[in-house]
């Protein structure tokens, strides 16, 4: 980031530097967040504040851009990005955080503004009281004649995000998927059964009075309860849990490893699969993490090496080339593809506005490809769990039935059978379908193919 964000103490004005850099340049907000905070010139309710209006206006800027275009006199594209940004900023402290007055939203953003574009603190200060004049007589389009447009502006949604939603589910449950993609999300952490019991790790928040409670699927899921500093938590340091959502624990589940045998996890980076793969083969056998990028794999030897995992090797691969590891080498194998991340967006806010369409089709191009690769590396008679953290059917269950229709020598599992007791988050086709607004996980999908 430029100019002064080095010296930067201002909640606002840190949010602004990070915003107007994901939008120029792109990067991911979390990262961001932490560099930002790192430098430790935030203190008190002003680091909280901080990733909040980071996380806000980016889950929020459909909704934030729809209503100011009725209180701007000119069109948004027109404006500068500083002083639109700013304008984002204010507006969202003023429509969605009850604990900020009125006044110092507006005065504060006047301030900033006259900090960093001083010509734009006149139009600032006019578009905000426009705003809390007029808020209550404010327009969102109409459910019934424009249901795609109504979704996308009163949740913040690309328009063509809203529509894909709406074919899948219907007008309800777009409504509903649409309003939890907006939420902060829920810290979900795996308790490490290689050093603890999830019990026995519940057992010591407890006593450090962190409050958390068991997820409902997955046996290893702890949900954390509030804001946490995952670093200070109790049990980090000894290697006791590892950051991981359910539904992400839950492909590992469904891959099912044993003890003894031989596993890969492609597309491995950061490693929380593969250090859950571990786990549950009691950290016995052979378990190969890959992932196309050298940068990343220190990240997987790091994770595993806190964990206190000893049968985990990681190696560079590109699964878009045939041949990349030797053929019929595995008995399971994670494939968990690099995607749009659609169910995901709620902790990827920034991803939303930067995917298109065509984004979708080319990510299912190179899926298939990688599902091919990965299938000449498996035993007869093993097992590829095939994965994404996508919503759409291109990337998941049309890639799933392009690759059966080239493989005669897989079928598909059906995981109601397999899995009797987590059935809620199976489709009657038996495959893995998990909704945050219906399971409270991430949006993620998951087959089963059997190579016989």
């Amino acid at each position: 980031m430029s100019g002064r964000d080095s010296t930067t103490a201002n909640p606002r004005e840190a949010a602004c530097r990070v915003l107007l850099h994901i939008a120029r340049e792109g990067g991911y907000a979390d990262r961001l967040i932490d560099r930002e905070l790192e430098k430790g010139r935030l203190a008190g309710p002003d680091r909280g504040l901080f990733p909040e209006l980071v996380f806000g206006v980016l889950r929020r800027q459909g909704s934030l851009d729809h209503l100011l275009a009725q209180v701007v006199d000119k069109p948004l594209a027109t404006l500068q990005p500083q002083p639109l940004m700013i304008l984002r900023l204010g507006l969202y402290q003023l429509a969605y955080l009850d604990r900020i007055p009125e006044s110092a939203a507006v005065n504060e953003s006047v301030n900033l503004a006259k900090e960093m574009v001083p010509r734009a603190g006149g139009l600032v200060n006019a578009v905000l009281r426009n705003y809390l004049r007029r808020k209550d007589a404010l327009t969102f389009p109409d459910p019934v004649s424009a249901p795609a447009a109504s979704i996308a502006a009163r949740h913040s949604l690309p328009e063509w995000l809203a529509a894909q939603w709406l074919d899948q589910l219907g007008f309800t449950e777009t409504e509903s998927l649409a309003e939890a993609s907006s939420r902060q999300p829920p810290l979900t952490l795996r308790a490490n059964t290689l050093r603890t019991t999830r019990d026995g790790l519940l057992r010591l928040f407890g006593e450090s009075g962190v409050p958390a409670v068991p997820c409902t699927h997955s046996p290893h899921g702890i949900l954390m309860e509030g804001r946490h500093q995952i670093p200070s938590l109790p049990g980090y340091r000894e290697g006791l849990f590892a950051v991981q959502d359910e539904a992400s624990q839950m492909a590992s589940l469904l891959l099912d490893p044993q003890p003894g045998e031989r596993v890969l996890d492609c597309c491995a980076a950061p490693g929380g699969k593969a250090t859950h793969l571990a786990q549950l083969m009691a950290n016995r056998g052979e378990l190969v993490a890959t992932d196309i990028s050298r940068a990343k794999l220190p990240l997987i030897r790091e994770a595993a090496q806190r964990l206190g995992i000893g049968c985990l090797s990681v190696a560079s691969a590109d699964l878009h080339l045939p041949e990349t590891l030797p053929a019929g080498d595995f008995d399971r194998i994670l494939l968990d593809a690099p995607c749009s991340g659609l169910g995901v967006i709620r902790r990827n806010p920034e991803a939303k506005w930067r995917l298109t369409p065509d984004d979708i089709l080319r990510l299912a191009t190179a899926q298939k490809a990688m599902c091919a690769s990965a299938a000449t590396m498996l035993k007869k008679g093993g097992i590829l769990v095939y994965s994404t953290c996508s919503t759409s059917r291109d990337e998941n269950e049309l890639v799933v039935q392009d690759f059966l229709s080239r493989h005669p020598d897989y079928v598909l599992e059906d995981l109601n059978g397999l899995f009797p007791d987590h059935r809620e988050l199976f489709t009657t086709g038996g495959q893995f379908r998990a909704w945050p607004h219906r399971h409270g996980m991430d949006g993620f999908f998951a087959a089963r193919l059997r190579k016989v």
